[in-house]
């Protein structure tokens, strides 16, 4: 289940990754004079992104979770999803019931349309029934739906159970989102700082993804991704479950690093130098964390405990300031710039005299847990000394390089012995 999930956070790095796209498009519009034809088109278009980030969700899962990527599987996500979206929406729900519109339950309105939750479900199953029924073989007088042909028709068949489901059991799960979003939204900054701590906390099993939907996309009415870059949201408010990552991913991560590699072996110093540069240059530009994190969430896994309970508390602080910002794809400087000035972005130069506050936070708590409890960060563990030298004789660089694959070989069965291995049947 861990590898499962793990899986799932790969996966949805592609569709995640289009996001940069529309907060581009957004942010430049907003740049521009308003009274510029170009600076609406650039908006629109933005918009238009996040309208069908569901659908999105539904592809890349469908690509990244089955074993072969193929174009059926992406085709049968969107029948899925789209079959999913038109049943359940509300116009729809009353036909069915012979209710007025009006009439209908809040659960099938909005919440229900471009919701990232069906999208992922709709990957899923696709990926699934692609990997359990891609080469299946029909009867003769079916053969034409055979193999890829029959995961888009038994996708669209799942959804359909799985929409009729949630016909009945929707409202329910709806109302039990809403009342626990609604909880941490009423608890304010205080909310948006436990928000911070189990987003982070939740990273290894890959659902901080089923969090961040809620706070971040239309699952429960929050949408603070969605309004923040539509304008839609409340000056001070909207961007408070973005707002405080700025702080982390530009300043205190990277200071973490540099206290991980000031904490290494001097023999393993340039090694982990090279690395912590790289994830770092990631954190702070892009805001990909995953490189840094995972180089110690399981070898000092109290490191991570800390890091997460940081990132909790810069949430808490840039909300208890209603400092606010958003981003399209992660908290990098490049969103940084893009979201400087949309319309909600309430005090974001702010974030940056935060961020220098939590990069000395980063740096001076990580220096003192390395040293006090002996973790074994990158580059602390003797063992990684112990690595052994290759047997293989060392030969000019200029070598022909298929010459010195073959010495390798050679040396691994057995270097001059070989031909006495292979002989007596020993290789």
């Amino acid at each position: 289940m861990k590898d499962y999930f793990q899986r799932m956070g790969h996966s949805l790095m592609l569709p995640v990754a289009v996001l940069p796209a529309a907060a581009i498009l957004t942010g430049i519009g907003n740049w521009l004079p308003a009274t510029w034809f170009i600076s609406g088109v650039l908006k629109l278009a933005g918009g238009s992104i996040l309208d069908i980030l569901a659908l999105l969700f539904a592809v890349g899962l469908a690509l990244g979770m089955s074993n072969k990527k193929d174009g059926a599987v992406a085709l049968a996500a969107v029948v899925g999803y789209a079959l999913t979206d038109y049943v359940l929406r509300p116009e729809n729900i009353a036909t069915l019931f012979g209710q007025k519109i009006t009439a209908v339950n809040a659960a099938f309105g909005t919440p229900t349309h471009n919701n990232v939750l069906f999208g992922i479900v709709s990957g899923l199953v696709a990926a699934a029934l692609f990997d359990k029924f891609g080469q299946t073989k029909l009867p003769q007088a079916l053969s034409f739906f055979s193999g890829k042909r029959l995961v888009p028709i038994l996708t669209a068949l799942a959804m359909l159970i799985f929409s009729i489901v949630m016909i009945v059991i929707w409202p329910f799960v709806y109302a039990a989102l809403v009342a626990f979003a609604t909880t941490i939204a009423n608890l304010g900054w205080i909310g948006a700082g436990l928000y911070g701590f189990f987003n982070r906390l939740l990273i290894p099993t890959g659902l901080h993804h089923a969090l961040n939907s809620v706070f971040w996309f239309k699952v429960a009415g929050i949408n603070d991704i969605g309004n923040f870059w539509d304008s839609h949201g409340v000056l001070g408010i909207t961007g408070r479950y973005q707002a405080g990552f700025f702080p982390i991913m530009m300043f205190g991560l990277p200071a973490g690093a540099y206290a991980i590699y000031r904490n290494a072996l001097p023999e393993q110093k340039k090694r982990i130098g090279s690395l912590m540069l790289a994830a770092g240059v990631a954190s702070f530009f892009t805001g990909v964390t995953e490189p840094l994190e995972f180089s110690f969430m399981f070898v000092a896994w109290p490191l991570y405990l800390i890091h997460a309970a940081l990132t909790g508390l810069s949430l808490a602080v840039a909300a208890f300031f209603h400092w606010t910002s958003g981003f399209g794809f992660s908290a990098g400087l490049v969103d940084y710039v893009l979201a400087f000035k949309m319309p909600l972005a309430n005090k974001p130069y702010m974030l940056l005299l935060q961020g220098v506050v939590f990069a000395i936070l980063y740096y001076v708590i990580f220096n003192f847990a390395i040293q006090k409890f002996n973790l074994m960060t990158p580059g602390r563990d003797p063992k990684e000394n112990d690595v052994p030298e290759s047997t293989v004789p060392s030969r000019p660089s200029t070598e022909d390089k298929y010459l010195r694959s073959a010495r390798v070989i050679w040396q691994a069965l057995g270097g001059d012995n070989a031909k006495d291995n292979l002989t007596y049947g020993r290789l």
